[in-house]
């Protein structure tokens, strides 16, 4: 191959020079920048809840009554109204809407909604207790007299210390309040503003769930003699909370 025969390689067209024009890469990067330095910074955060809020104000892609659903069938555990909104990009009100629709559609189905507080979750229907059983063996998981009893007393007066379960059932509740944590059928709610401070306990969505419920309203109503006995535990606990606070100033 002869000189004559070579090509020019470059961006010129007729044996130009291949050396970089006036507009390099480096003179592009520096008035990029200069043209960044002449924008003021905004102080403002952005966060994910409040794209949420806004795509859900906006009316932008929100969620239907069948995304919730199957929202909730995939979640590992119960989620709240404020997750539903940022994920569903939907409103409060448009939240809540959707989980009426979606109670409704599933009342006469095998799968129920419920809801505690502020949480959903699906659970089974109460009507296909004894077959779900069955199926999980559920026998082997039966709770004991001294069990049910404490839970019947978490769930009609949660939140509840275990000095107070101690106090209705007359008995050390502790092996057995560890017990129903161990099962997830209750769960700590904080701590009470007496002395000592002691654990606040009440019935979990795994409690619900088992015993087919949709919501604490659901709950049975008291029979009258039960009914006085939780009435004369309740003074009994405020008498015994009033002692223990007089007792350090009647020390001192």
């Amino acid at each position: 191959m002869t000189d004559q025969e070579l090509v020019p390689v470059g961006p010129g067209r007729d044996g130009e020079s291949a050396e970089p024009k006036p507009d390099s890469v480096v003179e592009r990067e520096l008035a990029a920048a200069e043209r960044t330095e002449a924008i003021p910074e905004l102080d403002v955060e952005i966060t994910l809840e409040d794209v949420g809020a806004d795509a859900g104000e906006d009316g932008g892609s929100g969620a239907s009554v069948a995304d919730i659903e199957a929202l909730l069938f995939v979640a590992e555990r119960p989620l709240s109204r404020a997750e539903l909104r940022t994920v569903a990009r939907l409103s409060a009100e448009e939240v809540d809407e959707r989980l009426g629709d979606l109670e409704v559609q599933l009342s006469e189905r095998g799968i129920r909604l419920i809801s505690s507080g502020d949480r959903v979750m699906l659970g089974t229907s109460p009507e296909s207790g004894q077959l779900i059983a069955r199926y999980l063996g559920a026998d082997a998981v039966r709770l004991s007299p001294a069990a049910l009893e404490t839970l019947a007393i978490i769930a009609y007066r949660q939140p509840t210390t275990r000095g107070v379960i101690d106090r209705i059932r007359g008995v050390d509740s502790g092996h057995v309040v560890r017990g129903l944590l161990h099962r997830r059928l209750i769960h700590e709610l904080g701590r009470a503003e007496t002395p000592g401070r002691p654990i606040l306990y009440g019935t979990s969505m795994e409690f619900m769930e088992r015993f087919g419920l949709t919501s604490l309203e659901d709950l049975p109503p008291l029979e009258a003699e039960i009914a006085a006995q939780l009435a004369q535990a309740d003074a009994d606990s405020d008498q015994a909370e009033a002692e223990s606070e007089e007792t350090p100033a009647q020390d001192g």
